[in-house]
């Protein structure tokens, strides 16, 4: 594979699917002015980027998508390529992070639900490891008492495994799919988007407060942040610089360190399916997934244990 095709290929699958909320468009995907000039283009033997030039495009729209009619032209993507853009969504992020949700949801509604007084399940037992694993966990770390904190620590661990999880499925699978039924872009591992990972931490972020002012009040909260760790009037800038900068560190910490380690993963997957021959994409794709196993489930746990260990913190009195 030639350097410009390795290039538009990591392009392409690193991606995201990018609603523009200014206008509906999809970023970085045009469709042809004249479909039946374009059409008779491509039959000539030119590709498509000359076609397009010859023929004329205009940005294909959300309404588009599905209708084949979309071609994805990272030539262009201008700001929408940006990993952070207050006016794109990225759609694929969003819809996986939801389905994979609700399947969360319904595997586990429906393992509850078939509980028996006979013998269990195989879904069952997993289950109901699953659940021990995280109680043991939370027991460990948390010690008041809480009706939130073991719910959530089981949505966040499973939640987030799923998302790590997409990684281990073959890397042209979905994108492909994606492309048959006329969508241009679709990346596959939600985890790898930094404002999935960074929204999630904010919702912990949020929570620190609540179980702050819970426990300790507002004036509470302020106290810790001014008169911690010199307790002092003179030393209130100081501790609040201090108390500020360990404070806001801990989503930034969370939701980079999630997304650092997935989007490390995703990258060596490309990079293994950029190799020649498939029987070396196969030697070295059968370990690392085998190992990326180990990384997708030490991810999830390690951002449910901080979850827990930073609740644990907000909720001391002291």
């Amino acid at each position: 594979m030639s350097e410009h095709n390795s290039q538009e290929y990591i392009s392409h699958h690193l991606h995201f699917l990018q609603l523009d909320l200014r206008d509906g468009s999809i970023v970085a995907s045009v469709k042809p002015s004249d479909e039946q000039a374009y059409a008779a283009c491509l039959e000539s033997g030119q590709n498509q980027q000359q076609c397009l030039a010859t023929t004329g495009y205009e940005k294909c729209q959300f309404s588009d998508l599905g209708s084949g009619r979309c071609i994805a032209s990272l030539e262009e993507s201008s700001q929408g390529s940006s990993l952070i853009n207050p006016y794109t969504i990225n759609l694929d992020s969003i819809s996986l992070t939801v389905i994979l949700g609700i399947v969360f949801l319904f595997l586990f509604r429906h393992a509850a639900k078939k509980t028996t007084s006979g013998v269990p399940t195989k879904l069952q037992c997993f289950v109901e490891m699953i659940f021990e694993f995280v109680q043991d966990t939370v027991s460990s770390i948390f010690k008041r008492k809480s009706t939130l904190i073991a719910p959530l620590a089981l949505t966040v661990f499973m939640w987030v495994f799923l998302m790590n999880a997409m990684d281990l499925l073959p890397i042209d699978l979905l994108p492909s799919i994606a492309t048959a039924i006329g969508v241009p872009y679709f990346r596959v591992v939600p985890s790898a988007d930094v404002n999935i990972t960074l929204s999630m931490a904010t919702g912990v972020f949020l929570l620190i407060f609540a179980f702050s002012f819970k426990n300790i009040g507002v004036m509470g909260f302020i106290k810790s942040l001014t008169l911690h760790p010199f307790n002092h009037w003179l030393f209130i800038p100081v501790n609040l610089i201090l108390e500020g900068v360990s404070l806001l560190s801990k989503p930034v910490s969370l939701g980079l360190r999630l997304f650092g380690n997935m989007y490390a993963g995703e990258m060596i997957f490309i990079l293994i399916a950029l190799l020649p021959l498939w029987w070396i994409q196969w030697v070295l794709n059968v370990p690392w997934a085998l190992f990326h196993i180990l990384i997708v489930t030490l991810q999830a746990f390690i951002f449910m244990v901080l979850t827990i260990v930073y609740l644990s913190m907000a909720s001391e009195e002291d």
